[in-house]
């Protein structure tokens, strides 16, 4: 009985080219090198049309099922729980999910295509990117870091708005460390740079946007203008006195890397989030801590040169020195200093009568307390009413400063009570029109 035999194109040229050698108008030899053939296989192609005709060239395996297929019971449990446990996944976060909960390894093509057939799109959504030229990545642990934040609603309603603030190494693409914060402010950093400094060291250089966190709006001031020194926000004035290297981003794209760490963290730090049921700053901040380990061991890459270049901690700098933020005031005569709308005293010491119109440093420590210094001497500790990071330049004292005891105002002598002005009367001379009289000049010319 006869069958139809549907061939490719690829078989239809073998057949062509068959024909051209059975009607022995080319050699078998001359077939094998149209067909890019070996001659002993070219007979073997022979042999088979011979024996079967054209279905002899098709393979043997077509319209089998393959015996490494995706067996269908899975198939089936894989789309169930796509599409109800998992209907916002992306395939790579997926196919990594259901290996490690439920045992379903999948490749991620395999994945894709269960997805696809089933008419189950992907829930990222990509455009083409713009061509820019590639910066190659720094070849050292620890060479350069780049930073930014991400205001996102990461707990998803459950909770207040967060901004993850992260660091992110360019030799490894690693995340050292990283934070919630109630919104990206320059208390944050410095708390990612404070952790860094303990758990791996310094940094030579940092790669951060131009927020005014970093670089600061102020005009220079006389002082800075005759010393040469741009005004410093005191996130610069940080990595200064640490001798990290700032280098300011002049688009989002230049420092690609912490922007894409930001995509993927949205996508899968939100869905850890989620099944941890985190609502509050704390405990994102505890979601976090236990991610970030395998998050490192799955998209951290091995560098270029394994040495590292952070560096230990200067011999001698107290850290607590460092990471606060700095202020400079003058002392009143009344020995007090001016801070965020408060009058704050400072107890005299029993060497000196006061320190009025001296220059002391103000000094916000993380932990919300207030130091005054003078010349590296501290003079007076404020503690705060709500404890924890500050922003920069705000304090309310935990307890107000004393106020002056109202007093009852005494009489004025009358030698100095206030004088009423003087009007003089209708006839004074004052009120008089002055006239002069032309005849009278000319009589006196």
């Amino acid at each position: 009985m006869d069958t139809e035999v549907t061939l490719t194109v690829r078989e239809q040229k073998r057949l062509w080219v068959i024909m051209e050698v059975l009607a022995d108008r080319w050699s078998a030899r001359q077939g094998a090198a149209q067909l890019e053939l070996s001659l002993r296989q070219m007979r073997r192609v022979l042999a088979a049309y011979r024996s079967d005709g054209p279905a002899g060239l098709v393979h043997g395996n077509r319209g089998r099922p393959s015996p490494r297929r995706i067996p269908a019971e899975m198939r089936e449990q894989v789309l169930r729980l796509t599409s109800t446990s998992y209907p916002d996944f992306n395939d790579h976060h997926l196919s990594e999910v259901l290996a490690e909960e439920h045992g379903l390894c999948l490749s991620r093509s395999s994945l894709r295509r269960m997805r696809r057939q089933a008419g189950l799109a992907s829930p990222r959504k990509r455009r083409a990117p713009r061509h820019r030229s590639w910066r190659e990545r720094a070849p050292q642990p620890g060479m350069l870091l780049q930073l930014d934040g991400s205001q996102h609603d990461w707990l998803e309603g459950r909770g207040p708005q967060l901004c993850l603030i992260a660091a992110i190494d360019d030799a490894t693409g690693e995340v050292p460390w990283a934070l919630f914060r109630p919104e990206e402010d320059a208390a944050g950093y410095f708390l990612l740079l404070q952790h860094l400094s303990r758990t791996h060291g310094l940094p030579l250089a940092v790669y951060a946007d131009r927020h005014t966190i970093f670089q600061s709006p102020k005009k220079a001031s006389i002082a800075e203008q005759l010393a040469g020194k741009p005004p410093r926000s005191q996130f610069g004035r940080l990595v200064d006195e640490l001798g990290i290297r700032l280098i300011p981003a002049y688009s989002p794209q230049a420092k690609g890397r912490v922007e894409r760490l930001f995509g993927t963290l949205q996508d899968r730090l939100v869905k850890a989030l989620r099944r941890a049921a985190a609502a509050s700053l704390e405990d994102a901040n505890q979601v976090l801590q236990h991610f970030l380990p395998r998050f490192n061991a799955r998209f951290a890459v091995a560098p270029a040169q394994p040495e590292s270049c952070y560096r230990p901690w200067p011999a001698g700098l107290q850290p607590d020195s460092v990471f606060c933020f700095k202020h400079e005031r003058v002392v009143a005569k009344d020995n007090t200093i001016s801070f965020n709308g408060h009058r704050l005293s400072i107890a005299s010491p029993p060497s000196r009568r006061s320190y009025a119109h001296c220059r002391v440093e103000v000094r916000q420590q993380l932990d919300g307390q207030l130091l005054v210094c003078y010349q590296a001497t501290p003079l007076a500790r404020f503690k705060p009413l709500d404890p924890g990071p500050p922003p920069v330049g705000k304090f309310t004292p935990a307890s107000p400063p004393p106020t002056a005891q109202p007093h009852t105002a005494k009489p004025l002598p009358r030698s100095k009570l206030p004088r009423r002005p003087y009007k003089p009367p209708p006839d004074h001379p004052w009120r008089k029109p002055f006239i002069v009289h032309a005849t009278a000049n000319k009589s006196r010319g």
